[in-house]
């Protein structure tokens, strides 16, 4: 049962953490705001119960014994469109960029505070059940030049190929496509997409555009859909 058919139920959120104090302090804060939270504290037990266990949403640490979070993340992500939030102690950037490209709606590195992790639970949670309200209310289909959006079934088809696409792209995708040569900063895009202030995580909209792109672009390097601003943002193209 998802949030928006549980009503004024709890949502239930999965943690995925191999360090128990950790787990614990990030368990009694979502708690505390009045969520259902399961623990488990290695990959593959942590795999079967977000594979198979009614979750509204996954907070995943992507070291673990067993199977990793980028791992988790893949394998949900071609079943459920549920948010995902990875977080690791590295902070390279490598990490951020792998962890989005296989799915993952947003990312945090360790140290964070817990009140900033019931923040972005919030807002997540929050996001997802509008869109998919909005998505049952709405029948729209946008067509642009040989790709077919339907916001109803969260549906791409490119020259009529369907095209799999994560809840974070199809919301950019969506959006840009709804204001055509409109120049959106990319902060602008992280706080109307992920619903908060970028926070130095711009990268994020930039690893979902190129995932965008290499779905609807026939050669990326001269994109014919949306279009690079260098120096302000990106522009989807009538």
């Amino acid at each position: 049962m998802k949030l928006h058919e549980r009503g004024l139920a709890m949502s239930k959120i999965l943690i995925v953490e191999d360090e128990e104090s950790i787990a614990d302090i990030e368990k009694d804060y979502l708690e505390l705001n009045g969520y259902e939270v399961e623990v488990c504290n290695d990959g593959t037990s942590g795999l079967a119960a977000a594979l198979h266990e009614d979750i509204d949403m996954c907070i995943l640490d992507i070291m673990l014994p067993g199977t990793d979070g980028f791992e988790i993340c893949k394998q949900v992500r071609e079943v459920k469109d549920i948010p995902i939030i990875m977080v690791s102690a590295k902070k390279e950037d490598i990490d951020k960029i792998r962890g989005l490209g296989v799915g993952a709606d947003d990312y945090m590195t360790k140290p964070f505070s817990p009140s900033e992790l019931v923040a972005r639970v919030k807002a997540h949670l929050a996001r997802y059940d509008r869109l998919v309200s909005n998505s049952k209310n709405n029948n729209n289909i946008i067509e642009i030049r040989g790709i077919k959006i339907d916001k109803t079934a969260r549906r791409v088809f490119v020259n009529g190929e369907e095209k799999p696409f994560t809840t974070k792209e199809f919301d950019l995708l969506t959006f840009l496509a709804e204001n055509p040569n409109h120049v959106f900063t990319k902060e602008e895009l992280f706080k109307e997409i992920w619903d908060m202030d970028s926070i130095g995580d711009i990268a994020t909209v930039t690893v979902h555009i190129k995932k965008i792109r290499e779905k609807i672009e026939l050669d990326t390097s001269k994109p014919q859909y949306i279009e690079t601003i260098w120096g302000v943002g990106y522009r989807f193209k009538m």
